[in-house]
């Protein structure tokens, strides 16, 4: 098989992200609100806190997208929901003696449509019941088709200081394709609101392997968004999964790139941004040299969750909001994915909880080993088995599929420890897949590795 065939092959091969080990559809109603209360009373008063705040509106809806979210124009589901978020901070505050947070993050949907006002009376109440850490990270993610300098005062008002703008591609003809028109005088426009209100971190999402997109079209996104000097730049490869979500059906699955073109398309990102001045980070993330964590990944502290590469080093991570997912030392747990179960748990004064996955130790060691990979590009899997479960040759199982992608010349392997090679990296998800346990014992549709 030649090396352009083999990397077309394995690009097509389906695999999770690993935002999460074990990954969301291992979850299972065995893990509730009973138990998910138990483990926040069980919190270690010192323990530091991550905050994740869902909120699942936008004004419209991007055919690309595969979020939970809905379509709202009108104001009172925005006041509703913002109600029941202000009681869902007490219930929680109230079920653990955990206080300090070091990092929040509001995602969507477009948490901004909730508007100044409401965003600064739901930071209020977080802050009346959690003591935010000097420094704390405190990021929302915003639309730039809906930001003018009020809203940047407001938000810098309420105590946000780094902020993520959605703009995945700036060609006209991609953006009629998703249903995301927005050009890149909208987006510059929204980055001067921003500084102009103070705002320093400024984080830009970006995709590839978009509707009709091309070589030239992902080139001209990269380098006009390097012309606005964001701190850092995710690009991620789109998702087509019209079976989970299901707008995706309006796009014509016959003008999306083929394998080999998403694998160029990801190539010369990388190559565009790199040549800006951006180091490069993990999978699909990039970074000025001077940003947190351009810095945690030069320094092996870089950490990975479902916001993807992150610089948090809490110990527990509380969800708030519809579908929102948090993690304990205990296990994962997940709201109720719609709206109206979510609102009536917690109008009653119960969790909302529905789903989630208890930790074995076991399962706290292969996250260690993906986790490791997925920021490294390496990891000595023999070294954590040894300290974490008491046996350096546990994780051998997984030396098979192991030696299969060196042979392919996706990594390098010396002992029981693995390192991706420069051309392996657009792999990695396929080296941390055997180490995954649970991949092949239910079946569930995952994203193309590239």
């Amino acid at each position: 098989m030649s090396s352009l065939s083999s990397s077309l092959v394995l690009a097509e091969k389906s695999v999770p992200r690993y935002t999460s080990y074990p990954t969301a559809p291992h979850f299972s109603d065995a893990v509730g609100a009973e138990t998910a209360e138990s483990w926040l009373r069980a919190l270690d008063p010192r323990s530091r806190l991550s905050i994740y705040v869902h909120v699942p509106y936008c004004r419209e809806l991007c055919t690309y997208c595969g979020c939970h979210t809905k379509a709202t124009l009108k104001p009172e589901p925005l006041d509703a929901y913002a109600a029941t978020l202000e009681r869902e901070i007490g219930l929680i505050a109230d079920a653990t003696p955990a206080r300090t947070v070091t990092h929040a993050h509001w995602g969507g949907g477009t948490p901004s449509l909730l508007g100044g006002a409401r965003l600064l009376a739901l930071t209020d109440a977080l802050r009346s019941r959690f003591a935010f850490a000097p420094g704390a990270e405190i990021s929302i993610e915003l639309d730039p088709r809906h930001v003018d300098r009020e809203l940047t005062d407001s938000l810098a008002a309420a105590g946000f200081n780094r902020v993520s703008l959605g703009v995945q591609d700036l060609n006209d003809h991609v953006q009629q394709a998703i249903g995301r028109v927005q050009p890149f005088e909208v987006v510059e426009q929204c980055v001067a609101h921003l500084r102009a209100s103070g705002f320093r971190a400024i984080n830009l999402d970006l995709m590839y392997g978009l509707p009709l997109q091309t070589e030239e079209d992902v080139i001209r996104t990269a380098e006009l968004a390097a012309s606005l000097n964001p701190s850092r730049l995710a690009i991620f490869g789109y998702a087509h999964a019209p079976w989970f979500a299901k707008r995706q059906q309006l796009i014509d699955a016959a003008s999306l790139p083929g394998a080999a073109e998403r694998l160029r398309q990801a190539a010369i990102t990388h190559e565009t941004l790199v040549s800006k001045g951006y180091q490069s980070i993990g999978l699909d993330h990039f970074a000025l040299p001077s940003d947190p964590m351009a810095i945690a990944a030069r320094n092996g502290t870089l950490h990975r969750n479902f916001q993807g590469y992150t610089v948090d080093q809490a110990d527990a991570l509380l969800p708030f909001g519809a579908s929102s997912i948090g993690k304990l030392p205990q296990g994962y747990i997940q709201n109720a994915p719609d709206v109206g179960s979510w609102r009536r748990a917690i109008e009653a004064g119960q969790f909302s909880v529905v789903k989630g996955v208890a930790f074995t130790r076991e399962d706290i060691a292969r996250a260690a080993v993906i986790e490791r990979l997925m920021c490294d590009f390496k990891v000595d899997y023999g070294a954590i088995a040894q300290d974490m479960l008491g046996n350096a040759s546990a994780f051998d199982k997984a030396e098979e599929e192991l030696s299969q992608l060196v042979r392919e010349g996706v990594a390098t392997r010396e002992g029981r420890s693995v390192s991706l090679t420069d051309a392996g990296r657009p792999f990695m998800r396929l080296v941390a897949a055997a180490f995954d346990s649970y991949l092949h014992a239910r079946a569930a549709k995952h994203s193309v590795a590239v």
